[in-house]
């Protein structure tokens, strides 16, 4: 068969699956958004039809508009901008802080066993139960609420990290020691590449607490962020500004879950590329 007879066969082949492929894309982008559209569907009508007060409960194109008198205003920017501002800045400090750390404690168990006493009692004292001793000693300003996000944050990254490298397969270790890997290369090429995905799984966990915290540290001496408009909106009865803020803190918390996992994807790629 000619080069030519092949592209034609090719061309041919590719446009009988096409309509196939777009027909199986609209078929998973249905099933995956059926529910969300029905759920909305629902918020809209309810009120509207008089199954829950409006009062309470008011209709999405209520919200929605308020949303954009909000954004016109400058209020929601500046609500976000201090959100967004104190998550970030809470995760990387947890991230700096908690990865290197539990690499440390799994890798050595001297230190493991010398500290995990005190990991298990600091890791089940709740954070909010610490709020009011962060705001002691370091004021109700940016630094205790900051810190607050940190330490809710470290517990699940740090523990994962532990975990992670404690689980990495014996016979890797094993293995990579029998081809004369020094300490720092089997370090650097087995068990932190192994325990990858385990890490993630506490980063995950921890991006997820980091914007869901807000509502709670925003509660103490704040004057912005979507967690105050929650709060302020619903002491003041203004109900359509806390479904806003409601909505973007989730949008936010969804989108920084799915750069995580975009993320997480990158650094696997080995595990479904194993040959490259």
């Amino acid at each position: 068969m000619s080069s030519t007879q092949q592209a034609i066969q090719h061309r041919q082949t590719y446009t009988a699956v096409k309509p196939r492929l777009q027909l199986s894309w609209l078929n998973t982008i249905f099933k995956r958004s059926i529910a969300i559209v029905l759920f909305l569907l629902l918020w809209e009508s309810l009120p509207r039809l008089g199954v829950v007060s409006p009062a309470f409960l008011p209709p999405l194109s209520v919200v929605l508009d308020t949303a954009w008198q909000l954004y016109q205003s400058g209020q929601l920017g500046t609500h976000f901008s201090a959100s967004i501002q104190r998550s970030i800045v809470g995760f990387v400090l947890a991230l700096a802080i908690a990865i290197p750390l539990g690499l440390i404690i799994g890798w050595y168990k001297l230190v493991a066993e010398t500290l995990n006493p005190l990991l298990e009692l600091f890791r089940n004292t709740t954070a909010l139960a610490l709020m009011p001793l962060f705001i002691l000693f370091l004021g109700i300003g940016e630094a205790s609420k900051i810190s607050l996000l940190v330490y809710a944050c470290t517990w699940p990254i740090l523990l994962n990290t532990i975990t992670g490298v404690q689980t990495v397969d014996p016979l890797l270790i094993k293995s990579a020691r029998t081809m004369g890997l020094k300490p720092y290369q089997l370090f650097r090429k087995v068990i932190l590449p192994a325990s990858v995905p385990t890490i993630f799984v506490g980063i995950r966990l921890a991006g997820a607490i980091s914007i869901l915290a807000l509502v709670a540290v925003e509660m103490f001496g704040a004057k912005a962020g979507l967690g105050y408009l929650i709060m302020y909106s619903q002491f003041s009865f203004e109900i359509p500004q806390m479904f806003v803020g409601i909505l973007v803190i989730t949008l936010v918390g969804l989108s920084f879950n799915y750069i995580l996992i975009g993320l997480e994807k990158y650094f696997t790629a080995w595990k479904r590329n194993p040959s490259e």
